[in-house]
């Protein structure tokens, strides 16, 4: 999804960098491949991730932890803030939990920027179940601080949204 407030679709040159800064993020993410999240859709402002709940994922009552389902939750949220290759962390998050989620579902985090303007913005994601069935809707808002995911990767943007993307491109850990 392109940012809330262009209104204009993402380039090429924007998917890229989403998907690349997506790809780097991933590798650095132990927590993210710890409990098996897999990246389905990265796009500037949004991404899409799949969890399994496994045996070891359940509580006492025999459904998905509410701290799995927050971690898939926040991991969608920090693909999509972080989309644009710039340094992007949370300052404030809410996860309202609606209904179980069951050992051997398949669950999809949907992350959609609604906002960003200067260093701030604020992402929505909704956690459904393979039938659809909203499990959480978390509201996340983020703060971009300094630095790129990949460093000198950077994208320019133009006037219209999107983004220019130089030929050269820089691999690892910006640490």
């Amino acid at each position: 999804m392109p940012r809330a407030s262009s209104g204009a679709s993402p380039t090429q040159a924007a998917v890229k960098l989403a998907a690349e800064t997506a790809q780097a993020m991933f590798e650095r993410d132990a927590a993210s491949k710890l409990i098996g999240l897999r990246l389905l859709v990265v796009r500037p402002g949004y991404a899409r991730l799949a969890m399994l709940v496994r045996p070891d994922m359940v509580n006492g009552h025999h459904i998905c932890h509410g701290g799995y389902l927050f971690t898939l939750a926040d991991s969608a949220f920090a693909y999509a803030c972080n989309s644009y290759n710039r340094n992007t962390v949370a300052s404030a998050c809410h996860i309202d939990f609606l209904a179980p989620a069951r050992e051997g579902e398949e669950l999809e985090a949907e992350c959609e920027e609604r906002s960003l303007a200067g260093r701030t913005g604020v992402y929505d994601v909704t956690i459904r179940n393979c039938q659809g069935k909203v499990i959480a809707l978390f509201r996340g808002k983020s703060y971009r601080i300094a630095g790129e995911v990949i460093a000198g990767l950077v994208a320019e943007a133009r006037d219209d949204g999107s983004f220019n993307l130089p030929a050269r491109t820089m691999e690892g850990n910006p640490q």
